[in-house]
């Protein structure tokens, strides 16, 4: 799994310090100043650099368990502040954290593996993720985070928004709601130059037409969902809210342990039986979590925070994802699109796991040995199976920042 990373993911306040030391030394050129609340009543806060009404947002912190995006953003900051250039008729803004409440629960500032991410991790449920909430919520009922940045989007009007994610095990991938002509090769050049895989099948893009190796536009409405199950479909997402001022979204995701398996563009042999096997080992996997969880509710009396509410929900998504896995064998099905299958398939119970684990540890049940056991053979395989190395910090950052960069520059270039 590969050594402590030298180096650690900030917490939200450290985030906020860093930008108001920044602010501090430039006044006259940063702002940094509040946008809003979260739900539990933290503060949501932008930071400014330039005037100019040309802008660039920058989102970390949409998923509580994707911690990079925090670390990228500084460094973007940092070098937007040093760099006259990249101000040269371009504003830029960061949101350092859309999902503060999230961040606070997902406790694993510097994993030394798998394990050690799991035993901290949380990912809440869709309806309380800032930027899936509008898929799956009526606009009356959306969070404060959510209206926070769909606020901000309202004011600044981006040329371009990016929000950067990132991934426990893989590779990484773009996502875009427009293309961006002239991205893929300096994404795909950074990635080799750091040894960071290209994920060529991302299933979060199932469907997707590619403008070049992991670099997916994602299709018009018109165009059916891959997996109809799940209940978030990324068009009624925060991410299109750009669209109505001209604008489009980014979205960069970076893995903390790279593996070389998923950038395979090799045809699968058989990708039906393949598909077919890796749904009945996530509904196998899903009952294992189910079963531990049936035996203890009883003795949790009336538990409803938000880890178990999450894990629930994690476990609902199942049985419909693999039932969506039979029916999603598309022609031409390479290795590594099936390799990002069975990581998705690994990696949903094995979350649900994680965060029943924290509730029946808070509440010294007697099943979380059983399941401690379950998840700690869980992250083993994983990690064994996809060969996983630890990226270094500096260089998801690296990668994520320059990717960053080249979107702002030929999505301008393209817009003028």
């Amino acid at each position: 799994m590969g050594p402590l990373p030298e180096l650690r993911y900030p917490s939200v306040p450290e985030l906020v310090a860093s930008a108001r030391a920044l602010a501090g030394r430039e006044p006259g050129l940063c702002a940094l100043r509040q946008v809003g609340v979260s739900r539990a009543g933290r503060p949501l806060h932008l930071l400014s650099v330039g005037h100019a009404r040309r802008a660039v947002l920058v989102v970390a912190g949409a998923h509580a368990n994707e911690p990079t995006g925090g670390s990228t953003l500084r460094a973007l900051a940092e070098r937007v502040l040093v760099d006259r250039e990249l101000r040269t008729g371009t504003s830029w803004h960061f949101l350092l954290c859309a999902d503060p409440d999230g961040a606070s629960l997902h406790v694993t500032p510097a994993p030394r593996s798998l394990l050690d991410y799991h035993l901290g991790f949380y990912r809440p449920t869709g309806a309380e993720q800032p930027e899936w909430s509008p898929s799956v919520l009526p606009p009356d009922r959306l969070p404060p985070e959510t209206r926070a940045l769909t606020g901000v989007i309202d004011e600044l009007r981006p040329y371009l928004q990016v929000t950067l994610h990132g991934t426990d095990l893989g590779g990484s991938w773009v996502q875009l709601t427009k293309d961006v002509p002239g991205l893929a090769e300096p994404f795909a050049k950074s990635a080799a130059e750091l040894h960071i895989p290209v994920e060529t099948g991302a299933s979060d893009a199932a469907g997707w037409p590619a403008s070049g190796p992991g670099v997916h536009v994602m299709p018009g409405p018109e165009t059916g969902v891959a997996y109809p199950s799940m209940p978030d479909d990324a068009r009624h997402s925060t991410w299109y809210h750009a669209h109505r001022y001209g604008g489009l979204t980014a979205v960069v995701e970076v893995p903390m342990w790279a593996s070389d398996l998923v950038d395979d563009p090799a045809p699968h042999p058989a990708p039906a039986a393949a598909m077919r096997r890796l749904s009945a080992r996530l509904l196998r996997d899903a009952r294992e979590v189910e079963r531990i969880l049936a035996e203890a509710l009883p003795r949790l009396d009336g538990a409803d925070g938000p880890l178990l509410r999450a894990a629930r929900w994690a476990l609902e998504l199942i049985p419909g994802l693999a039932e969506d896995w039979i029916h999603t064998a598309p022609a031409g099905t390479t290795m590594a699109y099936v390799g990002s299958v069975d990581a998705f398939g690994r990696r949903l119970p094995l979350r649900a796991a994680a965060m029943l684990l924290r509730v029946l540890r808070e509440a010294d049940d007697r099943a979380a040995p059983r399941l401690e056991q379950l998840v700690s053979t869980w992250c083993d395989a994983f990690a064994q199976r996809f060969r996983a190395r630890w990226v270094p910090l500096e260089h998801q950052v690296e990668h994520q920042s320059r990717t960053v960069l080249v979107a702002a520059h030929q999505a301008r270039e393209q817009a003028s």
